[in-house]
């Protein structure tokens, strides 16, 4: 047999084994896309008729609206400081600005090495002692902890591609050191930049496992508002609701490829 024939033959392998895995992996998808149109009162599959009726029924639901507008504006202001505050981590570490540049990393992903569970009852205690619990800014601050991570690593991974001659060329025509940031470093790491903070977007607007312990009775986001649903019984508004989390991500996803390419820096 020729080397060029069995190179064929694995490349159909690999080529087969790939889409059974992303066949497998949007199967869950498929089927809770579906049982959004059902008819019946309860998730049936294949959907039992097709109807737009359960959507309508989130739409109207004040509960659910309410939850989404929460869950909104926490993904967008935790995402927003994580930005900030994962852009300059970054920087300082990959520069050696901070002694200890190696274990500062390891310490900015620590929130992706622990269990969320642990995190949010690690959180749970000390908001308990600190009066944060049950608070707005309290739940802000444990979303920044949870996406700070995602910006501090595709930060790093753009700034390794970044030449350092090229600020110092701008400071030797006369920029000071943030102005030769902003307008050199800034727009070469503004795609790794756009893929951590989807990330970093994404993982709060879906979190539960730290939401939960921190919210008051009063308070909830869409994923909770989701998890309790399904407590007191499945029906397809539950898939409804996640349908358009699913539609609304895509969406945000190939607004941001179409825009950066951010698929090559994650």
């Amino acid at each position: 047999m020729s080397t060029s024939t069995e190179t064929q033959r694995q490349g159909l392998g690999l080529a087969a084994t790939a889409i059974a895995v992303v066949v497998f992996l949007q199967i869950p998808v498929l089927v809770v896309v579906l049982a959004a149109f059902s008819k019946t009162a309860y998730l049936t599959i294949p959907p039992k008729g097709l109807t737009l009726h359960w959507f309508e029924v989130v739409l109207r639901d004040p509960e659910y609206l309410s939850a989404a507008w929460t869950s909104l504006w926490l993904a967008a202001a935790s995402t927003a400081a994580a930005l900030v505050l994962g852009l300059i981590a970054a920087y300082a570490i990959h520069r050696r600005m901070v002694p200890g540049a190696a274990a500062l990393t390891s310490l900015f992903m620590a929130p992706l090495v622990l269990p969320s569970v642990v995190l949010g009852v690690a959180l749970l205690q000390y908001y308990t002692m600190t009066g944060l619990r049950g608070n707005s800014l309290g739940l802000w601050l444990a979303h920044v902890v949870i996406t700070v991570p995602y910006v501090v690593r595709a930060s790093l991974g753009s700034l390794a591609a970044v030449d350092e001659s090229l600020e110092d060329a701008a400071r030797v025509l006369g920029a000071d050191g943030f102005t030769s940031f902003r307008l050199v470093t800034l727009p070469l790491v503004k795609p790794g930049l756009v893929a951590g903070g989807l990330f970093a977007f994404i993982t709060s607007l879906d979190n539960v496992p730290v939401s939960v312990f921190l919210l008051s009775a009063s308070q909830t986001t869409l994923p909770v508002k989701i998890f309790t649903s399904v407590e007191q019984g499945v029906d397809p508004s539950v898939a409804a609701v996640s349908t358009l989390l699913i539609v609304a991500t895509g969406i945000v996803l190939l607004l941001a490829e179409r825009w950066t390419g951010f698929h090559k820096h994650v």
